[in-house]
């Protein structure tokens, strides 16, 4: 719990020089670029899909035109889970929370003129992330962008899949073989990707506190420097394209402490534990979402001002680019009238509020400094009950991870029905009338639609040469070799997304978690 104010003597212990430096200079703590906005605004990133590749590529357009300066494709949950839009197993779900996207051909409308040699495109998938990223990589090929030309990032996080979202396909070991894969083809092929966003953002939203929320997302990132490691790659060969992905949650100071601890420890560990010399290497850069759990369903304009208030937060605290939730997401995918608003939420805090002038502003509160220490110094505790275990996987397998998110949540819980925790609408200041909004709704004629594309596909496409290349997928995930190549030849010949899942499925098999009681 925060003192009622802080003094000097809460920041005594601090080394300027050491804990602190100038933006752009070790340890990061203030910013990790010199200027921060001053030279140059965050990439406003709205996370958007919905239906077909058809209907996304419109909303992607409408963007663009409102004045977003980078693409974030939210894939549906077949698509999440490796299923094309036709399996069984997709019935119902098709479109429903994202775009559906079953091969190359939908990768191909889903940007259709959009240049990739113009954009930056982040992509929320994770089990089946290379693929996905083959599907691109072959896309900007037909485009004629070679890869090195590719800029963007695929989410590619298994470990916070384990321990909160839950949307994983293999388990653990061989998830980290193809991270680690995608780590080594990109250093060499697509050197402007980030192969990785570390994110805490779900972690969060499974109910974490904030403190939780930085330390299990750095002991991920720890844990796939050491899977890199381990692999034989140079720590300096992949770590500069690792990024981080944060929520932005609704106690202001500390989320911004969250962000400059972040930064701190991230540099601390890869230069003094990894041994990493390159200075890129030592920059936590990240993504930020405001918090879709503090959303509600009632008095859905009131999201609007959470909104705000969390991005000003992830802005102050540094970020690298921000995704600023619509007053409607607790009740359906974002309205065109409701994601302007939210994006020209972003617009007013670059260009009307003044927050772009100065860096770091905030540095040297006491309260934020004060604060910045004790979140690092309890992330580096979790660190150590997190090495006792024997890492960041035996601690998945034993259920650390989920139980102290499980007792946070629940605590979060209580203090609301208690009403020790006010939530504006929810348990205070409370209205009776009925949400009175446009929802946006997915008419089932969008799966009917798809699946008949993915047919039309597997009808008119070689299917000898994607036998050809789903043989070489089996072959690599056998013999231990690298196995991007492969799932881009298999792009190029059309196989799908499923198709070249299924293969994986039989030589890795499938995670089921065991049950875990607190």
């Amino acid at each position: 719990m925060s003192k009622i104010i802080y003094t000097k003597e809460d920041v005594a212990n601090i080394d300027y020089q050491r804990d602190l430096g100038m933006p752009g200079e070790y340890p990061f703590t203030r910013g990790v670029y010199p200027d921060m906005y001053r030279g140059q605004v965050w990439t406003m990133r709205q996370f958007s899909g919905l239906g077909t590749a058809i209907d996304t590529n419109k909303r992607y357009k409408f963007l663009l035109a409102k004045g977003q300066t980078g693409l974030s494709v939210a894939f549906d949950l077949p698509t999440i889970m490796g299923y094309d839009s036709d399996h069984e197993r997709a019935k119902g779900e098709v479109g429903k929370c994202g775009v559906a996207i079953s091969s190359l051909a939908d990768m191909e409308t889903l940007f259709s003129g959009i240049p990739l040699d113009k954009v930056s495109t982040s992509m929320t998938i994770n089990a089946p992330a290379g693929i996905l990223l083959a599907f691109y990589i072959a896309m900007g090929e037909k485009q004629g962008v070679s890869s090195d030309k590719l800029r963007g990032t695929i989410q590619n996080d298994l470990l916070k899949e384990y321990i909160a979202q839950k949307s994983w396909i293999f388990p653990p070991k061989p998830s980290l073989r193809i991270i680690t894969d995608i780590m080594a083809y990109c250093a060499d092929r697509v050197p402007k990707w980030n192969t990785i966003s570390i994110s805490g953002y779900h972690i969060r939203e499974a109910g974490s506190t904030a403190l939780q929320e930085l330390a299990f997302t750095v002991a991920d990132g720890f844990a796939y420097v050491e899977a890199g490691i381990a692999a034989g790659l140079d720590v300096d060969t992949f770590a500069p394209r690792l990024s981080y992905f944060f929520n932005a949650h609704s106690n202001f100071f500390e989320e911004i402490a969250k962000y400059r601890a972040a930064r701190r420890i991230w540099a601390r560990h890869m230069k003094e534990r990894y041994k990493a010399k390159d200075q890129r290497s030592w920059l936590l850069r990240f993504h930020t979402q405001t918090a879709g759990c503090t959303l509600t369903a009632q008095q859905q304009e009131n999201n609007i001002v959470r909104t705000a208030y969390q991005a000003l937060s992830a802005v102050l605290g540094g970020t690298q680019s921000l995704h600023t939730n619509s007053m409607d997401e607790t009740l359906a995918l974002p309205s065109e009238h409701a994601v302007t608003v939210a994006l020209r939420t972003q617009q007013i805090l670059a260009n009307e509020s003044g927050v772009t002038e100065s860096v770091d502003p905030l540095g040297g509160s006491y309260y934020l400094e004060a604060l910045t220490n004790q979140l690092e110094a309890g992330a580096e505790e979790y660190f150590e009950q997190i090495n006792k275990i024997g890492g960041v996987v035996p601690a998945i397998e034993q259920g650390f991870f989920q139980k102290e998110i499980a007792r946070s949540a629940y605590q979060y819980q209580q203090e609301i029905e208690s009403r020790k925790r006010i939530v504006v609408g929810i348990n205070e200041f409370v209205e009776t009338d009925a949400p009175d909004i446009e929802i946006l709704k997915i008419p089932a004629t969008v799966e009917r639609n798809q699946c008949a594309r993915v047919k039309k596909l597997r009808a008119g496409r070689n299917n000898k040469a994607v036998k050809s290349a789903l043989d070489a997928v089996r072959k690599s995930a056998r013999d231990g070799s690298n196995l991007m190549p492969k799932f881009l030849d298999a792009a190029r010949a059309y196989a799908t997304l499923g198709e070249i899942i299924q293969v994986l499925r039989e030589e890795f098999g499938e995670y089921k978690e065991p049950p875990t009681f607190w």
